[in-house]
């Protein structure tokens, strides 16, 4: 595939492996346990489905969709839930699934929310962060890459909802999302 509008950071190879990996330590944690995971949509979705698969135990699902960007490159900070979980999640060992942390504004507010609802546990796992962006302490339990600052798009990461289809994580050329107008 041409990526003329990126660069490629990490390849598909590279993502399917440490996948396995995080599977593999999360069965092992949660061994014993009934684990709820928690997709953020929409992002998540590829990453979730391909890490539910390789976790070796018997598991739930559910998914929120919160945002803090619309169709910016950056958070606003400002976090609303556009769609909340189906299951009451009191009693439950809960491992939400995210795409990225940047900022970690959406995941602390994340965090707090559902630990508000009773939950036994709550731990989170990321693909990918950004830590060098951070503004509040948010440390993922789980995490796929650290890369660093630039906008990164594929395998469920976007601008403006387009590229989330990409096999590979890029870094977006600039040009795409500085265009005039916007």
């Amino acid at each position: 595939m041409d990526y003329d509008f990126m660069d490629v950071l990490i390849t598909r190879e590279q993502i399917q492996a440490r996948v396995g990996e995080l599977g593999a330590q999360i069965s092992a944690d949660y061994s014993g346990r009934d684990l709820t995971v928690v997709g953020i949509l929409k992002g998540s979705v590829l990453f979730m489905a391909d890490l539910i698969r390789a976790i070796s135990m018997p598991l739930t699902i559910d998914f929120m969709a919160v945002t803090s960007y619309g169709s910016s490159t950056t958070s606003s900070g400002n976090v609303r839930i556009l769609k909340d979980l189906d299951m009451n999640v009191a009693g439950r060992h809960l491992l939400i699934v995210e795409d990225i942390i940047d900022s970690g504004l959406t995941m602390q507010y994340l965090l707090r929310n559902l630990a508000a609802r009773g939950v036994a546990s709550l731990r989170v796992c990321t693909l990918f962060d950004k830590a060098e962006r951070r503004l509040v302490d948010i440390h993922a339990d789980y995490t796929g890459f650290v890369i660093p600052n630039g906008f990164v798009v594929g395998y469920g990461l976007d601008y403006n909802q387009l590229y989330r289809n990409l096999p590979d994580i890029g870094i977006l050329h600039p040009e795409i999302y500085t265009k005039a107008g916007e």
